[in-house]
């Protein structure tokens, strides 16, 4: 059987770089640092507090690929960059600011989300067409650069999971200007939605009224044009946590008497909910997922387990590899080793 070196990717908020541990980074194959900004139409990262950290990253960890993030949710400037050509080459000539001012080894975009409005930032319809135009001219700009270094520089994106962001983007031609793309398989319920449920799970579970998870992700994208070989599918350090919930089921698939708002990271999940303080956990084998309840609080969470069959998972479909959001979410380090043991050959 051939040997495949499986992308290990995380994210980590310019705040806690300084708290990556150096066996940590040995874990990871990529390390997204989160978040660089748009700001009239270019990349701009003067806000960040700990760049100084990256060298020293490098540094110690030569084979780690570093990657600016830009953007996150409600983080806006995107639409009005890529609305013009002028404002397209601007943003890609301030991406090779940033790979000459730092020792990053490529850029990740994430846009949430081209045509959509939600989180507070400018859309416009145009943007299915301009986000292509986008990643088109921020490639040629990172491949001209590599040409004269003599090295490849990445682009890659970070994707919404759902039938949206298909809806919203050109994925067939976007991913021929990307190394990969990182799906956000979290989230697929919570803030929005009242009904308790899986929100990183890896399979849709019979009587879930709402359909995504992982696996539907994973075939949407390929559907749409995305070679499975570039799909790096994530995994959540943090739990949504839904409250007044009704005692049936174990508060699985229930009305709730509120949406599924940010909950513990595994950290305090770790320390005093998972069998605790009169939280409950338990599986499912369907979903491949674990959760948590108490009665009346309804928990959904990532685990040593789930991470295994996301691992499991990658392998089996020859896909590319696993994202976690985010680090400084687990500081008893058991998911990343888990995701590190899943991953190895």
């Amino acid at each position: 059987m051939e040997k495949r070196n499986y992308i290990a990717a995380g994210y980590a908020v310019d705040s806690k770089l300084p708290d990556l541990t150096g066996e940590d980074l040995q874990k990871l194959t990529h390390l997204n640092v989160a978040f660089g900004h748009v700001r009239n139409d270019e990349i701009v990262t003067g806000h960040l507090q700990h760049t100084n950290q990256l060298w020293r990253i490098k540094q110690e960890h030569p084979g780690l690929t570093l990657i600016l993030s830009v953007g996150g949710w409600s983080a806006g400037g995107f639409s009005e960059a890529a609305s013009t050509e002028a404002g397209r080459a601007a943003m890609a000539d301030s991406a090779l600011r940033v790979l000459n001012d730092y020792p990053f080894d490529g850029i990740d975009l994430d846009w949430e989300y081209p045509c959509y409005g939600e989180a507070g930032i400018a859309s416009s319809p145009d943007d299915k067409r301009n986000f292509t135009l986008l990643l088109k001219a921020l490639r040629e700009a990172l491949d001209r650069k590599g040409a004269q270094d003599g090295r490849h520089y990445l682009l890659t994106i970070a994707a919404g999971a759902d039938q949206y962001y298909i809806d919203g983007t050109e994925m067939e031609q976007v991913q021929q200007y990307l190394d990969f793309v990182q799906l956000m398989t979290y989230d697929m319920r919570g803030g929005f939605q009242i009904l308790t449920g899986h929100h990183t799970n890896l399979y849709t579970p019979t009587g879930d009224l709402f359909r995504i998870s992982t696996d539907a992700s994973v075939n949407l994208f390929i559907r749409a044009g995305v070679p499975k070989e570039k799909i790096v599918i994530g995994a959540a350090f943090y739990s949504r946590m839904w409250n007044q919930v009704p005692n049936r089921d174990n508060g699985l698939h229930q009305m709730a008497g509120s949406t599924g708002g940010y909950g513990p990271d595994f950290t305090a999940l770790a320390a005093e909910y998972i069998n605790k303080n009169n939280y409950v956990r338990y599986w499912d084998d369907e979903a491949k997922a674990p959760y948590l309840f108490n009665g009346s609080s309804f928990i959904s969470y990532e685990d040593e387990r789930s991470i295994q069959h996301k691992c499991d998972y990658v392998k089996s479909r020859k896909l590319a590899g696993v994202m976690f959001w985010e680090y400084s979410c687990d500081k008893t380090h058991r998911l990343l080793d888990a995701m590190y043991q899943g991953l190895k050959e």
